[in-house]
């Protein structure tokens, strides 16, 4: 899929995220092409295959890349790891700067975009019966989404559904190069390069060893 995206200027930006499923998109001459995988598993063996097809569709190459986006999450830490890590090795190996964002502004983005005019608050399935949640309240001067609150972890047994909750099946890559051509246009600030998954991994590195005394 390719849409028309005037506000990329000179910038060639591919943005990867891995938070719902694994969705990628490439903004280059005012166009963003856009792949995905609904695959909640899946994330690692889907991601090359979906660079390929956006490398393809737009005729560029991974050379011309001036910036890379990493979808930051929240999100699951065995998924959202998964792109994060692919985002810092195409950055890595095109000699290209990592640019952090959440995944809930660039569904935010969307939501006022297409005539949203109240608050919405971003809600995602978090698992073990809890749910991420973010509130934003519209767009700022430079077109960027102004967040209030989040994103927070909420027990599923405490949510109160609102009438401007989002539930995005996936989050828009083609919202995220979007935002971070944004963020250039306006010299914002990116999001610091952390994951976020809001609660510790399933695993975790073992402790040493007690020493026993003879």
């Amino acid at each position: 899929m390719s849409t028309s995206m005037p506000e990329l200027g000179e910038h060639v930006l591919l943005a990867i995220d891995t938070a719902i499923g694994t969705t990628v998109a490439l903004g280059v001459d005012g166009r963003v092409h856009v792949a995905s995988s609904d695959d909640a598993r899946g994330h690692a063996e889907a991601i090359g295959r979906l660079l390929d097809e956006v490398f393809r569709a737009s005729d560029a190459s991974p050379a011309q890349v001036t910036g890379v986006v990493a979808g930051i999450g929240p999100g699951p830490f065995t998924g959202l790891r998964v792109g994060i890590a692919a985002a810092h090795a195409f950055a890595i190996g095109a000699g290209a700067p990592l640019l952090p964002l959440e995944g809930h502004a660039a569904v935010a983005l969307d939501a006022f975009e297409q005539g949203t005019k109240d608050p919405v608050r971003v809600v995602q399935d978090a698992r073990r019966r809890e749910l991420f949640v973010t509130e934003f309240t519209g767009l700022d001067a430079a077109g960027i989404p102004v967040g209030t609150g989040g994103p927070r972890l909420v027990a599923r047994s405490e949510y109160e559904e609102l009438p401007g909750d989002i539930w995005p099946e996936r989050i828009p890559a083609a919202a995220l190069v979007r935002l971070a051509a944004r963020h250039l246009t306006a010299g914002r600030p990116f999001e610091n390069d952390r994951a976020l998954y809001l609660r510790s991994p399933d695993v975790s590195q073992p402790a040493a060893p007690k020493r026993v005394s003879a």
